[in-house]
């Protein structure tokens, strides 16, 4: 897994940043969605195969339903992990990670307001393609997940969820700057 020095992919001792950015927006008649997501992290590579990442995420989002009702959220979120690239040093990797993350939204509808607390643990599938010396593009698809959600608490059920996505719709695209 040696690589030339300065040269594309990573090796041991690598620290690059990483990140998501994503706007959105749909409407259906009355019905509006709006959302952003914000998501810059970090990843230092601790063996020839293996990194440490952490991630900060914020997302912000509106909802409108037909009668005119809005639903705000706002919400911060912490996640850490670890990934194994299986050809870190090549120009196109592949890799499998595992995170456990933990998210708090507020969430208003009129004069209702709540925090939820999430916690989740993800295995995602990952492809990576070095454009250039110190950038990728990067993708995380699918992956096997467990999420527990409180609702708010005080008294409220939680939802808990547990799947295995390994559709096209569960694909997300990012960048990687190897500093």
């Amino acid at each position: 897994q040696d690589k030339k020095e300065g040269g594309a992919g990573l090796a041991k001792g690598d620290l690059y940043l990483t990140g998501a950015f994503n706007i959105s927006n749909e409407k259906t008649g009355d019905v509006k969605t709006d959302g952003f997501t914000l998501a810059p992290g970090a990843g230092y590579l601790i063996t020839e195969n293996i990194a440490l990442e952490g991630q900060i995420r914020y997302n912000s989002g509106k909802d409108t339903d037909a009668a005119g009702v809005e639903t705000k959220s706002n919400g911060l979120g912490l996640a850490v992990g670890g990934k194994y690239f299986f050809t870190p040093a090549d120009q196109f990797s592949l890799s499998l990670g595992a995170n456990i993350s933990y998210t708090s939204t507020k969430v208003e509808v009129g004069a209702f307001d709540a925090t939820t607390k999430e916690i989740g643990f993800n295995v995602p599938l990952g492809l990576h393609y070095f454009v250039s010396n110190n950038f990728a593009i990067t993708s995380s698809w699918g992956g096997l997940g467990y999420k527990s959600n409180d609702n708010g608490g005080d008294g409220a059920e939680k939802t808990n969820g547990f799947g295995l996505n390994l559709n096209m719709e569960s694909i997300s695209f990012g960048l990687i700057y190897k500093l």
